[in-house]
């Protein structure tokens, strides 16, 4: 049995298993690092419709990361920013809600889904 006064213990009635001494637990997965602007990148270049992401006329529009960064997604703490380019085949504002629509659910804030240019579909860009 492990005392529950040793460094690491989990107190009675508070569940889950403890920590040895010494060690370091293990940190939660940052919910607005690489993982969630990768994932939504993702799930909007999935949505029929998106040309891609769109970083914005300077490059401005991205989520920056150590050693990288993810072009057309910007995560805030009150909201989520997508920035794409559209077929023009295809209805601007229905494409943009179902943006909105696929992502909030994975965000829980809302989501703004800005269309920065809208091109022809070609063999290369569907």
């Amino acid at each position: 049995m492990t005392d529950p006064t040793s460094p690491g213990a989990v107190p009675p009635g508070r569940g889950g298993a403890a920590v040895p001494a010494g060690a370091a637990p293990t940190p939660p997965p940052d919910p607005t690092g690489a993982d969630l602007s990768s994932r939504i990148a993702e799930l909007t270049r999935a949505v029929p419709g998106v040309a891609d992401l769109h970083g914005g006329v300077f490059g401005e529009v991205a989520t920056y990361l150590p050693g990288g960064r993810v072009s057309g997604v910007r995560i805030r703490p009150d909201h989520t920013e997508v920035h794409v380019t559209v077929f023009w085949d295809h209805p601007v504002r229905a494409t943009a809600d179902a943006v909105r629509t696929t992502l909030e659910a994975l965000v829980g804030t809302p989501v703004l889904v800005t269309v920065e240019d809208v091109v022809h579909p070609t063999k290369e860009n569907q």
